[in-house]
């Protein structure tokens, strides 16, 4: 589905929306359910990711295929090596195919698992035949996805004798990893991290309780960005969200303070208010503890103006696509001057936006709405426009309710 987007004004008067879960959270939950019964989830992400690692985790047949979901193929690939006796094939999408994860494969084989890839070396598909692992100490680089170590966090205290991790050299995108054991935490599980050491307890069983998941952090980037575009006043009220978060997303309160958006805290939901121009001054950011949000912040900038130093962006060749050319391609159709490396993003003050500008998404759910709120400036045309089901089902039934309009193309 191929649509339009535009608007009539750019004011907001104080709408509320209602976000799903947060699909990092739900995915953790989901694995930590399997592994402990007695966990209730409340608020439970309505993504395409979370509706996957469902089905892989309740199916029984041996091959398991979870689509484009990046977070379901690394924690799944953890927790069926360490369930004993069931022999699995992980599979996904042809890009879920292209994407490595022999960092995590070997991690898991240096603590005895059974791991055999199908087809090219590094890469999905791979055959786990589950055994039964004893050892308890392993090494991982630090400065690779975090969701590698987070995938064996979440079994390990599952492990007859829990499971010690060293990361080498240096460590980014630490607040994924603090969710990981803040959530053990929260079910009585027993942890440490001291410098590069990460320590898990084992704990067979824990006491009946009900997490509720707070909402998506990263789905409520798109809102600071359509309130930063937006005309001074506008005001969203976003729930279920909390002040003391576990997503580290939630910088995003104080980095678009830069484009004149005020957060303001409620018992269970953020009030976004545009309450002055945006600064004019470059931004300049390290973005390796959120690389998620660097499109939405890109294309504030751009939309506004405002130049930008994004740093901390390596993982973001390893997403859904290779985020950082799609970006340098995409906003150069809309006229921006924009530069990337391997692991940054420079963009330069823009004077003129190109009108009706087709942008591809390359099947990434991040592409499509971090464009949207474009159409705030121009009207613009988001390809593929059905991919933001990945993470977010309501995404643009919200966007119509703030008054952006859709026409199908």
């Amino acid at each position: 589905m191929d649509i339009l987007l535009n608007v009539l004004e750019n004011k907001i008067i104080n709408e509320k929306i209602t976000i799903s879960g947060s699909k990092s959270e739900s995915n953790r939950l989901l694995i930590l359910k399997k592994l402990f019964s007695e966990i209730t989830i409340e608020n439970l992400s309505d993504s395409d990711d979370s509706v996957h690692m469902q089905h892989a985790l309740s199916t029984n047949n041996v091959t398991v295929n979870i689509g484009h979901a990046g977070t379901a193929m690394r924690f799944l690939t953890s927790y069926f090596a360490a369930n004993n006796g069931r022999e699995t094939v992980l599979t996904g999408s042809e890009r879920m195919q292209n994407r490595p994860i022999e960092i995590l494969v070997n991690a898991l084989k240096d603590l005895g698992a059974n791991i055999k890839y199908e087809d090219k070396i590094g890469y999905p598909p791979i055959r786990i035949k589950g055994t039964k692992i004893t050892k308890d100490k392993v090494q991982i680089e630090g400065n690779v996805s975090s969701q590698y170590i987070s995938s064996l966090l979440l079994i390990a205290a599952k492990l007859e004798n829990g499971l010690e991790i060293e990361l080498m050299g240096k460590i980014t995108s630490i607040p994924y990893i603090n969710m990981t054991l803040s959530l053990l935490n929260q079910l009585g599980i027993e942890t440490s991290f001291i410098e590069n050491s990460i320590k898990v307890y084992p704990k067979k069983d824990i006491e009946k309780q009900t997490v509720v998941v707070e909402s998506d952090w990263s789905s409520a980037s798109y809102f600071y960005s359509i309130v930063a575009l937006a005309e001074v006043n506008s005001q969203i009220t976003l729930s279920a969200y909390r002040k003391q978060s576990l997503q580290g997303d939630s910088c995003l309160a104080a980095i678009y303070q830069h484009f004149g958006v005020a957060t303001t805290f409620g018992e269970h939901a953020i009030t976004l208010k545009k309450v002055r121009k945006s600064s004019n001054e470059t931004l300049e950011i390290d973005l390796k503890n959120a690389p998620d949000i660097a499109q939405t912040i890109a294309v504030t900038c751009f939309a506004l103006g405002v130049a930008c130093n994004l740093t901390g962006l390596h993982t973001l060749k390893i997403k859904e696509t290779d985020r950082l050319v799609a970006l340098h391609d995409e906003l150069s159709k809309l006229g921006a001057f924009i530069s990337v490396t391997d692991v940054s993003l420079h963009l330069e003050k823009s004077t003129v936006i190109n009108k009706n500008i087709a942008i591809k998404t390359y099947n990434d759910h991040r592409m499509a709405m971090a464009f949207a709120p474009l159409a705030f400036i121009v009207p613009i045309q988001i390809l593929n426009a059905e991919v933001v089901t990945k993470s977010y089902q309501k995404f643009w039934d919200d966007m119509q309710q703030i008054g952006i309009k859709i026409d199908k193309l």
